[in-house]
C-alpha cells in the first residue's frame, strides 16, 4: 500500500473512531458528573463545571476525527459527485462539534449544581454560537444521511440506503422535539 493510500486509511479510522468515542466518554459523565441528568441536560451542558474540560476536550477531539474522517472520504469519492458532497457536509458537521467545544452553552435547568432551575432570560454570546454550530452541523448531518442515502439506494446496497435515511430521520425529529 502505497504511502498516500495509508494515510486516507489512518483519515477513514479516525472517523470511524469518532463516534465510539464521543459516546463513551460522553456515557461515562452521564454516571459520574453529579447534578447531571440525561432527561433533563443535553450532553453540551457538561462542558461547564470543574470537569467540564473533559466534554470540551471531546468535542474537540472527536469534531477533530471526524472532519480527518471527512477527509479520508473525500479522498475515497474521487470523481462520484454524491460521495464527495457527503463528505463536504460529514466536514461541515465535524466543523461543529469543534465549534460546541470553542463555544460552551449556557448554565441551565441546574447545572452545574448552584444554577437556578429554569433557563436563562438571555443568551450569553458563546451560548449563540454554541447553539448556532451545534444546529448547523447536525443540519451537515442530516442532509449527510439523506445524501448517503440515495447513493446506497442508488448502487443496490438497500440496507444501507434504509439505515442512512433513517439516521437522518431519527436527527431531524430529535432536532424539533428538542
Amino acid at each position: 500500500m502505497n504511502a498516500h493510500a495509508e494515510q486516507t486509511k489512518r483519515l477513514l479510522t479516525g472517523g470511524i473512531l469518532a463516534g465510539p468515542i464521543y459516546i463513551l466518554v460522553g456515557t461515562a459523565q452521564v454516571l459520574t458528573r453529579e447534578g447531571f441528568d440525561i432527561t433533563r441536560h443535553p450532553l453540551s451542558m457538561m462542558s461547564l463545571g470543574d470537569q467540564g474540560w473533559v466534554q470540551i476536550l471531546n468535542f474537540l477531539v472527536t469534531g477533530l476525527l471526524v472532519i480527518a474522517g471527512a477527509i479520508g472520504l473525500r479522498r475515497v469519492a474521487q470523481a462520484d459527485k454524491r460521495l464527495r458532497r457527503g463528505a463536504v457536509l460529514l466536514g461541515i458537521y465535524g466543523l461543529g462539534v469543534v465549534g460546541g467545544g470553542i463555544f460552551l452553552t449556557d448554565p441551565a435547568l441546574g447545572f452545574p449544581p448552584g444554577t437556578p432551575d429554569t433557563y436563562p432570560e438571555t443568551m450569553t454570546w458563546h451560548g449563540l454560537l454554541h447553539f448556532v454550530f451545534g444546529q448547523l452541523g447536525f443540519l451537515a448531518l442530516i442532509i449527510a444521511s439523506f445524501v448517503y442515502g440515495r447513493y446506497f439506494a442508488t448502487n443496490g446496497l438497500p440496507g444501507w440506503a434504509l439505515f442512512s435515511v433513517l439516521t437522518g430521520a431519527i436527527f431531524l425529529l430529535a432536532i424539533f422535539a428538542s
